[in-house]
């Protein structure tokens, strides 16, 4: 899955990224320590710490989305995402028609709600 541009959701803006690939920016979080991956249940968001997140208790702090060049199966987006105790993470999904929450209305209303602050790569993986 090739990725050349980001968007900005809140003005829409595309910037091109360094970061080409999902499993590049994946080992990025990973070697960051800031690879806690927030999954989806009917309490919120959770990161396998013992807690539930509300979408007031997040924030996107940069979003990746990923297309594949000849299958649109190919086609995922990647949210980073800071909780307000300090806790970065992750959530994973597939958009479009292939969205792995195709019959869960609550995963997709969610991250709808959560805000957003778009931050430049420089400060989310810096040295």
């Amino acid at each position: 899955m090739e990725n050349n541009i980001t968007t900005n959701e809140s003005d829409s803006s595309p910037r091109i990224t360094e970061m080409a690939t999902l499993s590049h920016v994946l080992e990025k979080l990973r070697l960051k320590k800031l690879d806690n991956e927030f999954r989806w249940t009917e309490d919120g968001f959770t990161a396998g710490k013992g807690k539930s997140y509300n979408p007031e208790d997040l924030t996107i702090i940069k979003t990746y989305r990923f297309e594949g060049e000849s299958d649109p199966a190919d086609s995922s987006i990647l949210y980073i995402i800071e909780a307000n105790d300090g806790l970065t993470g992750y959530s994973l999904d597939t958009y479009g028609v292939y969205s792995d929450h195709g019959g869960e209305e609550g995963y997709d209303n969610f991250i709808r709600k959560i805000p957003i602050s778009d931050r430049d790569e420089q400060l989310i993986f810096e040295v």
